[in-house]
């Protein structure tokens, strides 16, 4: 569903009010975009997908700020997905501002593809992302994830499937492995190639490490140098530092941002600035506006059954800018609706100031 562009323009001309900055000293890398298939990711910055975050309300909050070449949504079960109402799904729903979007698919059952794909061909996706590194254990169940790297035959079904069904932008999103064998990980990555994927981002964690453990940028670039098709990397880029270590270590083609885009939305264009040298104002922000726009962008365009939760979610990351951040979550997590939520949040802004 395209939403009036118009709501993103009147909402962010108010967002700018001061919080402190660092300066950085960083060397600036040469922008160089991702090409695959007309689909020009520039800068190569990628949204990862999340579920429950990445829907069109912090997209658009992400792209006030500037600095993504591809956007996402959250993993879309490839089952129900064509069954799915575009102008209520909180999945769905997209707007202008926030492309290009890459649709990620989740399943393990290669006859989902074609009901699916022809349903995102509908909805004008500009990509469509294979979810082959999802850990969750509910996820696993179902053969799907990152269960799709411990059966690569499974994997390599669905690849040549999608590949058949769609000539749009084809990527896969998976991790470095079950455990810390090289070859496996170089094998499935060029399975994906010889089987059409156009690029893979690969999340430089183990199936079961936390997020707490450093992730293992290295092991990406043995991976890099025997592929022809680009790889991204993603996993532990909280700062522009880290942006620039990870361009370092690993030798990949572009970042995909998660969390830390969650916790700073304007981090995209931090690093676009800082390290790609691109033409992007500095903004002097504002974090409790950010959270209020967050709040009316739910609003306008999901319906309340769909908000609460998803501010909710968004808070427990965007909390962290705070000293006393967990305070804020807590309170708003306790809150049974959008009024109470943002009621709360403004009475802990005002005392945080």
């Amino acid at each position: 569903m395209e939403c009036d562009a118009a709501l993103f323009h009147l909402i962010f001309p108010v967002l700018f009010v001061k919080v402190p900055c660092r300066t950085l000293a960083i060397m600036i890398i040469p922008c160089k975009p991702i090409h695959i298939r007309g689909l020009h990711i520039d800068p190569p910055l990628l949204l990862a997908p999340m579920a429950g975050l990445t829907h069109s309300a912090l997209r658009q909050i992400i792209a006030g700020f500037g600095g993504v070449g591809l956007y996402s949504t959250e993993m879309l079960s490839a089952k129900r997905l064509p069954t799915e109402n575009a102008g209520r799904s909180p999945y769905l729903i997209r707007t202008a501002s926030d492309r290009p979007l890459s649709y990620q698919l989740l399943t393990s059952r290669p006859e989902e593809l074609a009901p699916a794909l022809e349903k995102l061909h509908e909805l004008k996706a500009d990509a469509v992302d294979l979810n082959m590194g999802c850990p969750a254990p509910v996820v696993g169940r179902f053969g799907a994830g990152i269960r799709l790297m411990e059966k690569p035959e499974n994997a390599r079904c669905l690849a040549a499937e999608a590949r058949k069904r769609t000539s749009l932008p084809l990527t896969a999103k998976i991790r470095i492995g079950i455990d810390l064998d090289e070859g496996k990980l170089q094998a499935f990555c060029a399975m994906l190639e010889d089987e059409g994927i156009d690029m893979v981002s690969i999340h430089a964690r183990l199936k079961h490490e936390p997020f707490a453990r450093r992730p293992r940028w290295e092991r990406i670039a043995d991976v890099k140098n025997r592929l022809k098709i680009p790889i991204v990397v993603n996993g532990g880029i909280f700062s522009v530092q880290d942006a620039e270590e990870c361009l370092r270590i690993s030798g990949a083609d572009g970042l995909m941002l998660g969390r830390g885009a969650v916790i700073r939305p304007w981090l995209f264009g931090e690093i676009a600035r800082d390290l790609y040298g691109c033409a992007l104002a500095k903004p002097v922000l504002s974090l409790p506006a950010v959270y209020t726009n967050l709040i009316d962008l739910l609003g306008a365009l999901f319906l309340p059954e769909h908000r609460l939760g998803r501010l909710k979610q968004f808070t427990r990351y965007f909390s962290k800018n705070y000293k006393f951040g967990h305070h804020l979550a807590t309170r708003v997590h306790s809150s049974a609706t959008m009024e109470e939520a943002r009621e709360r949040a403004i009475l802990f802004f005002a005392q945080n100031s």
